[in-house]
């Protein structure tokens, strides 16, 4: 598995660092990464560009 560098991540625009669910993602190596934001050492959640776009596609349809 390749290493996401630091430098990659960016946080969801919707993490108000009060604590919560807050995410990171990183496109990296033709790959949408996703982990959480407080435990960066934890597991990643890798997608492909195809996967990405229903995941943003299912989530925009479902914003609460």
């Amino acid at each position: 598995m390749n290493s996401v560098p630091e430098s990659a991540w960016a946080k969801s625009s919707y993490s108000s660092g009060e604590g919560g669910e807050c995410v990171e993602v990183a496109s990296w190596l033709g790959a949408t990464h996703v982990r959480d934001s407080k435990d960066k050492a934890g597991p990643t959640v890798s997608l492909t560009p195809g996967a990405w776009a229903e995941f943003i596609g299912f989530a925009a349809q479902h914003n609460a």
